[in-house]
């Protein structure tokens, strides 16, 4: 059976973003990507839409095996497409895998156990690309119950993980940004099983001595069905309530440490009940960006959720993405392409 020759993908000549808001970045879902003209073309598209960062996931599950080699091939594509279009990269590093989690545990799963094994690849990371990736996060939505493996969720627990990568990471690339938090806004009440408030849990970081172990604060701020300057309050979720997770970080002392917004935007679906018509999606996501310019000092970065997906999902998730699995751009990457000047 004849079969195609292999698509030849390298990196190419390097690139320059050019963008008149260096703010803006996109979450993108390569992780999944089998196929390196894909990332490539990806990551080329957010070049050329304005974006100058990207965040994206690099599981540990998916890397290390328990003999302690690592498979580094996907993340050196990744990383190499990023540098070749001139992108800062913010790697998000999560996922156990399965040797260093008890028996029957999902992926989340990380405890105690495990912390010096994780802070070990982390460093490893950080060494290897050490020049190409400027930032780390250390895990996802640690104030969710899903995210910690379907256990009772602590601050303390999170600041234990910090404590141990913090210092490894420094030592393996003392130019490396470590991120801690990524928390998810929630309004679930004290005692709740599935989350804790985000207020309440950064609160409880900084009560447990987080301060000395992370560099920047990443945070998730969704506008659902409000516009972007509409008010923040603590029994509301919309987009300015970053500025009470900044209040907390004044409170403690902590006014130095910047924030920089790891997800954000809003969702266009027909149906979800938390969605907006799409014009209104196109103006809220531009007027949050002049917002955070003009008033948020302390933010760094606003990544929008999400690029695009490798595959569809058939669900309202898709209707959060910027460019479809076919790479055909949406109403809202043209927007930003004009607001950005390219």
């Amino acid at each position: 059976m004849l079969r195609p020759a292999p698509v030849l993908v390298t990196f190419g000549p390097p690139q320059a973003v050019a963008t008149t808001r260096p703010i803006l970045g996109v979450h993108t879902r390569l992780t999944d990507e089998v196929e390196e003209w894909k990332i490539q073309r990806s990551l080329r598209m957010v070049r050329e839409m304005g974006a100058s960062w990207i965040v994206e996931f690099f599981p540990w599950a998916y890397y290390q095996a328990a003999d302690g080699s690592v498979a580094w091939e996907h993340p050196d594509q990744v990383v190499g497409h990023a540098a070749a279009n001139g992108l800062a990269v913010i790697a998000r590093l999560g996922y156990t895998p399965d040797w260093a989690r008890p028996a029957d545990t999902p992926m989340t799963y990380l405890d105690a156990t495990a912390y010096d094994d994780f802070a070990a690849f982390a460093a490893a990371f950080a060494a290897r690309y050490r020049g190409r990736v400027q930032y780390l996060i250390v895990g996802n939505e640690p104030n969710l119950s899903f995210e910690w493996g379907y256990r009772t969720t602590t601050p303390q627990d999170y600041v234990e993980l910090l404590r141990a990568v913090y210092p490894a990471v420094k030592a393996a690339n003392p130019d490396m940004i470590v991120l801690a938090g990524a928390l998810a806004p929630n309004l679930e009440p004290d005692g709740s099983p599935w989350a804790v408030n985000d207020l309440t849990y950064l609160r409880g970081m900084y009560a447990a001595g987080a301060a000395g172990f992370f560099d920047g604060l990443a945070a998730h701020a969704y506008g659902l069905t409000f516009p972007a300057d509409a008010a923040p309050a603590p029994d509301v979720l919309n987009f300015r309530r970053i500025e009470l997770l900044r209040e907390i970080m004044v409170e403690y002392d902590d006014e130095a440490t910047p924030v920089y917004i790891t997800e954000t935007g809003w969702n266009d679906h027909p149906r979800w009940t938390m969605a907006v018509r799409p014009a209104q999606r196109i103006q809220y996501t531009l007027d949050a960006l002049d917002y955070a310019a003009a008033n948020w000092p302390y933010v760094r970065l606003m990544a929008l959720w999400a690029f695009r997906y490798p595959a569809p999902t058939r669900s309202y998730p898709d209707y959060f993405t910027l460019v479809t699995p076919e790479f055909v751009a949406k109403p809202l990457y043209d927007a930003l392409q004009t607001y950005t000047g390219n």
